[in-house]
């Protein structure tokens, strides 16, 4: 029988990369979405098109390439938390679940580390509005029993493809714009305070004397299809973080990509320059400055091996295509 595979918040580069992989696998593909045949807040549909099917991935939520205002910091977290328990619901009403779900979750779980990686068995969790969305979204993902059905959390750290992301990245290379990102001090503000039912932290904006060394920890778009082929056929379950084994940081990422694109200088950029800069493109700062430092360690441990472990043939790879 032609196997089933739902996916929640398809229309991404990941879940059209996703989708693709898995119809070539031969897979009958079922999309939930803000629009289309079955939609978020149809609970009978929802229900009919999990119920059968062999594997679930749900990549659903808001852009957090947004500014944190109060509107969007609280659709970033309802965006995950209310998808989540549409599905959970669903499943849990299934007379055929799904045997496999993945939920996407977000590396950026674990604290600002420069001193040492995080892992799924050692990692601390960090405090503040973006830990806190994480937190929420995995907490609703793994409440309550589902027998029959394994649940893994996939703790992503910055995908390399054509998305927005490393679009931007490239974009600052090319430009000249391409040297480290350096944090420091700024006005205060608390568009990074902890949200949810118990918000973390002080409501302050922390900043970090990195010198541009803040840790990047990135995977690149063919080994976020491969761990989860890899994970679907194992018996891994929990949280899992999908990150490359070899972090950079901030300044060794600009350089290799303006030897990528073959940019001769890259003018650096301070916190002073970034917030303005930030404003005007509708982001935040926390995206570049944020020290992420996370080792993939359940993967490795169960015998994935990465396509792509290094960073340089991971951008020119991306750049090619």
């Amino acid at each position: 029988m032609t196997p089933v595979a739902v996916l929640a918040g398809a229309s991404g580069f990941i879940g059209t990369a996703l989708r693709d992989a898995l119809a070539d696998e031969g897979y009958e593909i079922r999309t939930i979405g803000r629009s289309g045949p079955v939609r978020w807040g149809d609970t009978a549909a929802i229900r009919a098109a999990v119920d059968g099917a062999d594997l679930l991935v749900n990549l659903a939520g808001k852009s957090v390439n947004c500014r944190y205002t109060d509107r969007n910091r609280a659709e970033i977290l309802r965006s995950r938390v209310e998808t989540t328990r549409e599905l959970r619901d669903a499943v849990a009403a299934a007379a055929h679940p799904p045997r496999v779900w993945m939920n996407a979750s977000t590396a950026t779980i674990y604290r600002h580390a420069m001193d040492r990686p995080q892992t799924e068995s050692d990692g601390e969790l960090g405090t503040g509005f973006s830990v806190d969305v994480a937190r929420g979204w995995e907490r609703e993902f793994f409440a309550g029993e589902l027998q029959g059905t394994r649940r893994i959390a996939l703790r992503m750290a910055i995908v390399l493809d054509d998305g927005p992301a490393t679009g931007l990245l490239f974009r600052l290379a090319r430009l000249g714009l391409g040297g480290p990102q350096i944090d420091g001090p700024w006005f205060p503000h608390r568009r990074y305070r902890g949200i949810g039912a118990d918000p973390s932290g002080d409501g302050g904006a922390p900043h970090h004397r990195t010198k541009g060394r803040q840790r990047f920890s990135w995977i690149h778009i063919d080994d976020v299809i491969g761990a989860i082929r890899f994970l679907r056929d194992g018996d891994l379950e929990g949280p899992v973080n999908l990150a490359s084994p070899a972090p950079s940081d901030n300044r060794t990422l600009m350089a290799t990509l303006r030897r990528v694109v073959g940019a001769p200088i890259g003018l650096p950029a301070w916190r002073f320059m970034l917030e303005p800069a930030m404003w005007l493109l509708r982001t935040e700062p926390e995206l570049v400055l944020k020290s992420r430092w996370v080792m993939p360690e359940r993967l490795e441990a169960a015998g994935y091996r990465f396509a792509w472990p290094e960073l340089e043939p991971a951008l020119r790879d991306v750049a090619g295509g």
